[in-house]
């Protein structure tokens, strides 16, 4: 599965966006999908995931009831939105797919096989 993230832009701080995930591919309703992030200097992390099913999904807890991620799978789309915005949460924000058993979310980067080229996501102060 091909994955292509867009929305990203600048805002000022307590503000939102909406990121986009848009997958090619038949089988993208199999797949978890989680977004990660990488600011400037700094190692990637994990931000949020989804079962392929969006029944179940999971947050690191820097972003955790500020961002809040959904997908539409007749769309073949995930969606992060992005609320209350820190200047801290600027970084290149990334989309990747993997396939996970059940209601398994994992944070790790290994368990996504497919990655999309990533949003820039700047939060003024």
């Amino acid at each position: 599965v091909q994955l292509q993230a867009s929305g990203g832009g600048l805002v000022q701080a307590g503000g939102c966006l909406r990121l986009s995930c848009v997958a090619s591919g038949r089988a993208f309703s199999s797949y978890a999908v989680g977004w990660f992030r990488q600011a400037p200097g700094k190692e990637r992390e994990f931000v949020s995931a989804i079962t392929w099913s969006g029944s179940s999904t999971k947050y690191t807890d820097s972003v955790k009831v500020r961002f809040t991620t959904s997908r539409d799978n007749a769309k073949n789309t995930v969606y992060l939105q992005m609320n209350s915005l820190k200047p801290e949460d600027t970084a290149v924000y990334y989309c990747a797919a993997g396939r996970m058993f059940g209601n398994t979310l994992s944070s790790l980067e290994i368990a996504y096989d497919s990655w999309g080229q990533g949003t820039q996501v700047t939060v003024s102060s």
